[in-house]
């Protein structure tokens, strides 16, 4: 049985990126800036946009956070995403989900640049991920190829079960899982529902399994 070990590749993946931001530097090239906007204070979206900034400092990134308390107006928001497409010193950035309810997250997202959308949520990013041509892609998803291609898991031709559909995980994991470049797998697409997410919880199985 192999063990995947997320943390420790993550940890290798780093700091292969802090060399290459190194020599991108030495040679005159400009620092990488990523830039993340969090509205309100979820405790989850605090911490993940905690962990995105040391990872920025871990990999010689410049990063950027601009808080906005959970009342801001939605043009408010875009006009901020605006600005961001328009600075030149950003390469990218992320507006953290979820949004206040007061707020539409779709025309947030399309607000975004594709070419500056690492999300990967981008309706540009996500027609070509799904058509196999170069692009941002989500960060789960990304992190289980990542994790199957470091550890050598063969996929070609076997059978893969995505559990969920969702926009972020469920749906581009399993796009990814069909392609040739990729997963080359036969994929099943299994929706789950509040009560197996509640059961989920309970017992914690993987996100998808092959056969």
């Amino acid at each position: 049985m192999t063990i995947i070990d997320g943390k420790a590749t993550a940890a290798a993946i780093k700091q292969e990126i802090a060399e290459e931001v190194k020599n991108i530097i030495a040679n005159g090239g400009k620092q990488p800036h990523l830039a993340a906007v969090l509205v309100g204070h979820d405790g989850g979206s605090e911490t993940y946009v905690k962990n995105k900034v040391l990872a920025c400092e871990v990999c010689g990134f410049k990063s950027t956070l601009i808080r906005f308390e959970d009342d801001i107006t939605e043009e408010e928001l875009l006009k901020t995403v605006h600005n961001l497409n328009e600075n030149g010193d950003v390469d990218g950035f992320i507006v953290q989900l979820p949004l206040p309810k007061h707020i539409d997250e779709q025309k947030v997202i399309e607000a975004i640049d594709y070419r500056k959308d690492v999300d990967g949520f981008h309706p540009v990013n996500v027609g070509r991920m799904a058509i196999g041509l170069p692009c941002f892609i989500s960060a789960t998803p990304l992190g289980i190829l990542t994790l199957l291609e470091r550890y050598k898991i063969e996929t070609s031709g076997k059978k893969c079960v995505i559990l969920g559909r969702s926009n972020i995980v469920g749906k581009p994991m399993a796009q990814l899982m069909l392609q040739k470049q990729f997963g080359d797998a036969t994929v099943t697409v299994v929706p789950l529902t509040l009560k197996d997410y509640s059961r989920r919880s309970a017992v914690r199985p993987t996100s998808s399994s092959l056969q």
